[in-house]
């Protein structure tokens, strides 16, 4: 289970610490404490990842996924 800092996956999520410190303050992520460290598994940055995928719609058929 590779631990990630809040900077590191700010970087793995191309954005700023201060969004993963929002996801955690929000309690939208998952993160480990130890001690005064926060640290998160990468699988839950690459699950918050995939949960936020939207799929393409093919609008000239109508279909919509």
């Amino acid at each position: 289970m590779p631990l990630l800092t809040v900077e590191q996956a700010a970087e793995r999520m191309c954005t700023k610490p201060r969004f993963i410190r929002r996801l955690i303050a929000e309690r939208r992520i998952p993160y480990v404490k130890l001690g005064a460290h926060v640290r998160i598994d990468v699988r839950d940055i690459d699950a918050f990842i995939a949960a936020g995928r939207v799929t393409p719609t093919d609008v000239a058929s109508g279909v919509f996924s």
